[in-house]
């Protein structure tokens, strides 16, 4: 699958109802980055299983 902003290979793919979005690593970054500054970041936490083990 392609990222949705640029044209390298995901990295990240996330499926609700049946919509698939990808983006690459450096997308990914940029987009947390983002969300970490809004004030809705932590519902978002709370809503969210992210496993961090690499």
């Amino acid at each position: 699958m392609e990222c949705h902003y640029c044209e390298a290979e995901a990295d990240v793919v996330v499926e609700k109802s049946g919509i698939r979005v990808g983006v690459c690593e450096r997308h990914f970054r940029e987009q947390m980055e983002q969300l970490a500054d809004d004030e809705t970041s932590e519902r978002l936490r709370e809503q969210l299983d992210i496993d961090r083990a690499e």
